[in-house]
């Protein structure tokens, strides 16, 4: 089994001089839970090469996070030379998994190449998962009869209120919460940042960067049976 996990190329938010990036732990503490089970990882970015770290996002760090991200190989395949959406077989992988930090709020919509590798992922069987922006990802991802895949399903990401109490309410592009709800999804949420997970059939999301082991924890099962 293996899993594409999808990061960030953006450095800041919009044209300012305030840095963002991939939030560390939600690509972390996933990949942590799938290399205890055996399942394998990839890493692509929408420009391929260098992924930036959100600076903020190392202030949480603890041992296990530390473990993963000082391993020769995430900082090889994951930050400096993720792979490019071009380079990618989407018939390799069961599931794919789009991770947040506030970067990606500017390069995951919009990205064809990307919205056509998770789309082939999930019509050959396989599984779509998000946590927190990592949202931003599902929302032009379509069903083989042109419809939004997250129309009508029960999915989570980063809400509006954790927006503002992170600060960067008036430096994003859109707000997760309120594009899923124009899109018809079953927005689901709980306390702020506090974790919580959300499974609808193969589409398994998760609210903020604290839920991140959750995702990984709901896929593994949904991967087993």
């Amino acid at each position: 089994m293996k899993v594409l996990v999808v990061l960030t190329n953006i450095e800041t938010y919009g044209n300012t001089d305030d840095t963002t990036g991939l939030w560390l732990s939600e690509a972390t503490e996933f990949v942590t839970v799938m290399e205890q089970a055996g399942i394998s990882v990839d890493y692509v970015s929408p420009k391929g090469g260098y992924v930036p770290l959100d600076p903020r996002s190392l202030k949480y760090v603890n041992e296990e996070i530390r473990q993963v991200y000082q391993a020769d190989d995430f900082r090889n395949r994951a930050l400096s030379n993720s792979m490019k959406p071009e380079d990618v077989i989407p018939e390799d992988y069961d599931a794919v998994y789009y991770t947040g930090g506030h970067g990606v709020m500017w390069d995951f919509p919009g990205n064809a190449e990307l919205n056509e590798i998770s789309n082939l992922i999930f019509q050959q069987g396989g599984f779509v998962t998000s946590v927190c922006h990592g949202i931003a990802g599902l929302f032009e991802l379509q069903t083989p009869s042109g419809e939004r895949l997250i129309t009508g399903k029960a999915i989570t990401g980063f809400t509006t209120t954790e927006e503002y109490l992170s600060g960067k309410a008036l430096k994003v592009p859109f707000m997760n919460e309120k594009i899923a709800q124009k899109y018809d999804a079953n927005f689901q949420k709980r306390r702020a940042y506090k974790p919580f997970v959300v499974q609808d059939g193969r589409l398994i999301t998760g609210q903020n960067p604290f839920s991140a082991t959750l995702v990984a924890k709901k896929l593994l099962v949904a991967l087993k049976k």
